[in-house]
């Protein structure tokens, strides 16, 4: 199979596209035929060595955290799918960005039928972000307040979309540019943080979602209401800040979960989330991560393993 290397941390220079011994799917685990694997933020911190001390991994590897496509070997005692099912999945911390992958069947789900394989590569890690992060741990409610910052964002305009879903009224912070497209997601209201003081604009809100941190995080705690959450999969609020504005604060890692990922998956299907993608061949994967590094991204940026 082809597949992405890196041999030491870096640049995405450093990214090799090699031909490498087919994965073997182990006891509860499937083999994938790989169609899309999404282009995520903590694949190029990963690569640049800044997770290491957290996350070590032997070198080399393949990077890459989800994948969608075909399974096409099962492993010992799995009975969850059949050959030829089309899935999705957040696979791992590594693994996404290759011709095949092995994946735990506790993480994986059938693909959305109204996605193309492709666009469902670009959707596990971030719905599952946004999902958790508005029901576990803000407990998102119908009527209530939410603002979303970085909302045009993977994370973000998978969080617009799910809040509406749960009947929130959603603010969401962004580029100029991007207000239009958050409009056809569903938020009610657009702030252009270049030129606009959310924290001017918007009060007593009930959850806030924060995908920037630092100085966009601090400001956040004046606009919400008391008893209301802050959440960041992003870094770890305030504790002081939320005491002294009497707040909930909570900081996360996105957990893969297969039976939510089916959830999420009828949501599409349904016609209450919907997801834009940016296609780059699997050669290309130096060139996607320079992209997600230049942030200010609209909806998501997957490798085509099939070119």
């Amino acid at each position: 199979m082809k597949a992405i290397r890196v041999y030491e941390y870096g640049s995405p220079e450093v990214l090799r596209l090699e031909d490498i011994a087919d994965p073997v799917a182990g006891v509860g685990e499937v083999l994938i035929d790989v169609a899309g694997a999404g282009v995520n933020p903590i694949d190029w911190k990963i690569l640049s060595g800044a997770m290491k001390a957290f996350i070590p991994l032997p070198l080399p590897f393949t990077p890459g955290v989800e994948v969608a496509g075909t399974v096409i070997a099962l492993g010992q005692g799995v009975t969850e799918f059949s050959l030829g099912d089309e899935v999705f999945g957040f696979i791992n911390i590594v693994g996404g960005y290759a011709t095949k992958a092995v994946a735990q069947v506790a993480k994986l789900a059938l693909k959305p039928k109204s996605l193309s394989a492709l666009q469902a590569g670009a959707v596990p890690a971030t719905a599952l972000t946004a999902w958790q992060a508005l029901t576990e741990h803000a407990g998102v409610q119908r009527r209530q307040k939410v603002l979303i910052h970085a909302a045009a964002g993977g994370v973000g305009s998978m969080a617009v979309q799910i809040a509406k879903y749960l009947g929130a009224e959603v603010y969401a912070t962004a580029s100029a540019h991007n207000h239009a497209y958050l409009k056809d997601l569903g938020a009610d209201y657009t702030i252009d943080y270049r030129t606009q003081a959310f924290d001017e604009l918007v009060s007593g809100v009930d959850v806030v979602l924060d995908l920037v941190g630092g100085d966009t995080q601090t400001r956040s705690f004046a606009v919400l209401k008391k008893h209301g959450v802050l959440v960041s999969p992003v870094s770890l609020p305030n504790m002081s800040l939320a005491n002294d504005y009497g707040v909930t604060p909570a900081n996360f890692a996105t957990r893969s979960d297969g039976r939510q990922l089916s959830l999420i998956a009828e949501l599409f299907d349904k016609g209450h989330l919907s997801v834009d993608v940016e296609a780059f061949p699997l050669s290309d994967a130096k060139v996607a991560i320079e992209k997600s590094m230049g942030r200010h991204l609209q909806g998501r940026l997957v490798l085509d393993a099939t070119k």
